[in-house]
């Protein structure tokens, strides 16, 4: 195992995400950085060499071949939008084989049917992104990297951690030796489907956070915001058959923090837009990456409508954003939603006997 640190890794997108953990991995080994155009390979590669724009770690190689990556790579990190990801994947599969591994950091459902028929939508219609590199590809080995990973603190060398999860033991295992640093700490979970839902669920409760905040409504209402939240993603989480306790870590409740928390965080950007009165169509336009928690919405409202779920949230952020439902109304109905019992979502059923 250890003459593995030694082979060139790759990564999958030139994003703010891809660069951070490309970065992270250049400081042990020597990476192979894929992106799909060649005239942002040509912008990277000026980075790198005058040593001005962003940061591009010497040992990065830069490539627009899949072929050229498939064959000098092992270990595949894709980090690339979820509505792009499975394009993605099916123009790797004829160059993948079972050796490869791949731990993916994309923090999005895959969707099979039409996102405004809502009525469509259940479980058997999304996936996640290991589901999805296991459905087209020959690759068995699958992690995915989950947890608050703000790219632009990561890039700034400030501290962090993420969590990979895999239901192969090598694949946490080489993740954590590859990604750890004295200012990276690297978790491991088996449970890779909690993991990527927790990941992808905080998405909308961080636009509502970001909404809060861009109203002036105070850290009170925003801690309420991301209390309720979290028992919100985890009735859709179980609802899909995912555990709690998926939720209560780095990639749940941590990821959960920093996105709810941050204007380095698209999803939170996109609150704040909306709370100065921004439309979505506007604000989506002039985005340089994608906020995936917009579709997260859409998605998770028709799962919410599909399982009969409690999860007012989503509902009152689908109004405001597809139903021009305004944020003041939307708060209030949020605040008068009938409460009973704290964290009731941690509470075990009662036995029959």
């Amino acid at each position: 195992m250890h003459s593995t640190l030694n082979h060139r890794i790759g990564v999958i997108g030139a994003g703010s995400f891809g660069l951070a953990i490309a970065n992270l991995l250049a400081e042990k080994n020597q990476i192979l950085l894929y992106t799909r155009k060649q005239e942002k390979a040509a912008e990277l590669l000026s980075y790198q060499q005058n040593k001005t724009g962003k940061f591009i770690h010497p040992n990065i190689n830069i490539t627009t071949s899949v072929k050229d990556i498939c064959e000098n790579c092992t270990v595949l990190f894709p980090i690339i939008p979820s509505t792009k990801f499975r394009d993605m994947v099916k123009d790797f599969s004829p160059f993948l084989n079972p050796g490869h591994i791949m731990i993916h950091g994309t923090k999005g459902f895959d969707l099979d049917v039409d996102i405004n028929n809502y009525y469509t939508i259940s479980r058997s219609n999304i996936k996640t992104m290991s589901e999805v590199i296991r459905e087209d590809t020959s690759v068995v080995r699958v992690g995915c990297l989950a947890g608050p990973n703000l790219a632009s603190e990561i890039s700034a060398g400030k501290p962090a951690a993420t969590v990979v999860a895999s239901k192969f033991d090598e694949v946490i295992d080489l993740g954590q030796r590859y990604l750890r640093s004295t200012k990276f700490q690297v978790y491991g979970s088996n449970d890779i489907f909690g993991i990527e839902l927790a990941g992808v669920l905080k998405n909308y409760i961080a636009i509502a956070s970001g909404a809060i905040s861009g109203m002036e409504l105070g850290e009170n209402a925003k801690a309420l915001l991301i209390t309720r939240g979290m028992a919100e993603m985890i009735y859709v989480g179980r609802a899909l058959g995912a555990t709690p306790e998926a939720f209560m870590g780095m990639a749940g409740i941590g990821d959960l923090i920093a996105t709810c928390s941050s204007p380095n965080s698209r999803n939170y950007s996109v609150g704040m837009r909306l709370a100065k009165g921004e439309k979505v169509s506007d604000i989506l336009g002039s985005m340089a990456e994608v906020a995936e928690g917009v579709r997260t919405i859409q998605i998770v409202k028709a799962l919410s409508v599909h399982y009969q779920i409690t999860a007012p949230i989503v509902h009152v952020m689908y109004r405001v954003m597809f139903e021009n439902l305004s944020l003041e109304k939307g708060i209030n109905f949020l605040m008068r939603y009938p409460a009973y019992t704290d964290a009731e979502y941690l509470i075990k059923p009662k036995s029959d006997f």
